[in-house]
């Protein structure tokens, strides 16, 4: 049986972004230079923003507020995805490195929404 969830970091949605975010903040790290105040800053806005934005949802004790917050949080995935295909085709990430981690963005968006549709989102 599963443990009770007592806070927003026992949430299977918020524990996938955090790692997701972890490993894209790394990456952005990987990134050129003269991409500091560019792709490198806007991705690791993005990559602690998803999990944020869950825990942030979870903290309101309104379900309309945290299925908006939650919601928010799917749409910073697709932003996330996005960039990382800028890097990609500009050639700061390898294809490899890319799918690595479209895997991790794919099965967070794919927990996230079961817990938007569990809310009634």
């Amino acid at each position: 049986m599963a443990e009770p969830i007592k806070s927003y970091q026992d949430l299977i949605a918020w524990q996938k972004a955090y790692a997701l975010g972890k490993v894209v903040y790394a990456i952005a790290g990987t990134l050129p230079e003269a991409e500091r105040f560019g792709l490198m800053s806007s991705l690791r806005r993005m990559s602690v923003s998803v999990a944020s934005h869950i825990a942030n949802g979870y903290g309101r004790g309104v379900t309309s507020d945290y299925v908006w917050f939650l919601k928010q949080a799917r749409g910073e995935i697709y932003q996330l995805d996005t960039q990382l295909l800028f890097a990609r085709d500009f050639k700061y990430l390898t294809e490899h490195a890319y799918a690595e981690v479209k895997a991790q963005l794919d099965e967070s968006e794919r927990v996230l929404a079961g817990l938007i549709r569990s809310l009634g989102g």
